[in-house]
């Protein structure tokens, strides 16, 4: 799709979507929200501009595009192809991206309800957390055809910093996995490191000032190190939604034959924290299952 003003749909105005929402409308598309909850649509709509709809399907009449950003797979079942879902009300041609991280089964689901519709669609779940989709500096990942993926990049572009085609339908959504799997593992490692720098009675600010600029470095250590010697853990994705990731590329794992021991371990380390009470904390709080 070119530069030209779009009729959007974006369905989900929580943390991620109404940010990236907001993005849309700055960058001069004509937007309409749906929201479980219609007083966050409606909110929604009182600050950026927008329109809210009472379901995804009046939401969805007549638009470009449409994008959604919602919990798990029921719910993007729900708002896709349920009894008021967008799919119903959407034109033939037009586009669906989904920007939920979700399990590769619906993904490829779903792409194959839109094509049997005559809808594009594209698995296209997003890193970078809450920050990220304020800032409109998502890394996202994609999955689904060529045309769909060509027609989708210069809208995504309103709210992403980097946004890479990786496959056919259910791609992104293995990649998020891939994403989430590589973070569990050096969250697990930042945490034990610190663990260790505090046992031994080392300055933590001087022991960071020492390995961040060499190979021991990575985002999670750059910054949260920090904040996680100072026991704060309120910045963004929480263990909640970790757990869920992690759920699904053990589920996805356990489909394709691969190994993830390291995972599979930090996901029950996470189990701990959510019996702790931590569950809304966000996933740098792992490090609070090992004693200082």
């Amino acid at each position: 799709m070119s530069e030209r003003t779009l009729r959007v749909t974006f369905i989900g105005t929580g943390v991620m979507g109404g940010p990236m929402a907001g993005h849309l409308v700055r960058a001069g598309h004509s937007v309409t929200v749906y929201n479980r909850t219609r007083t966050k649509a409606d909110a929604w709509a009182a600050h950026y501009g927008g329109t809210a709809a009472a379901t995804p399907a009046e939401a969805a009449r007549d638009a470009d595009v449409v994008l959604s950003c919602v919990g798990n797979d029921d719910d993007l079942a729900q708002v896709t192809l349920g009894s008021d879902g967008a799919f119903a009300a959407m034109r033939r041609g037009a586009l669906f991206v989904d920007h939920t991280t979700v399990s590769a089964r619906i993904a490829r689901r779903l792409a194959a309800a839109a094509e049997g519709l005559g809808l594009m669609s594209l698995d296209a779940p997003v890193s970078g957390g809450e920050s990220g989709a304020q800032a409109g500096t998502l890394s996202i990942m994609c999955g689904g055809s060529p045309e769909a993926f060509a027609a989708a990049e210069p809208v995504m572009r309103a709210y992403a910093g980097r946004i890479v085609h990786i496959g056919g339908p259910g791609a992104g959504q293995t990649t998020k996995m891939v994403n989430q799997i590589a973070i569990a593992g050096a969250i697990q490692g930042v945490s034990e490191a610190l663990r260790f720098a505090q046992a031994s009675q080392l300055d933590t600010d001087k022991v960071f000032e020492a390995v961040s600029g060499g190979a021991a470095a990575s985002w999670q250590m750059l910054n949260r190190w920090g904040t996680m010697a100072k026991d704060e853990f309120d910045f963004g994705f929480a263990v909640d939604w970790m757990r869920k990731d992690l759920g699904l590329a053990l589920e996805e794992a356990r489909a394709n034959g691969a190994t993830l021991p390291v995972a599979s371990l930090v996901d029950q380390f996470y189990a701990d924290v959510q019996k702790a009470g931590g569950g809304r904390k966000d996933t740098s709080s792992l490090v609070t299952r090992l004693p200082k």
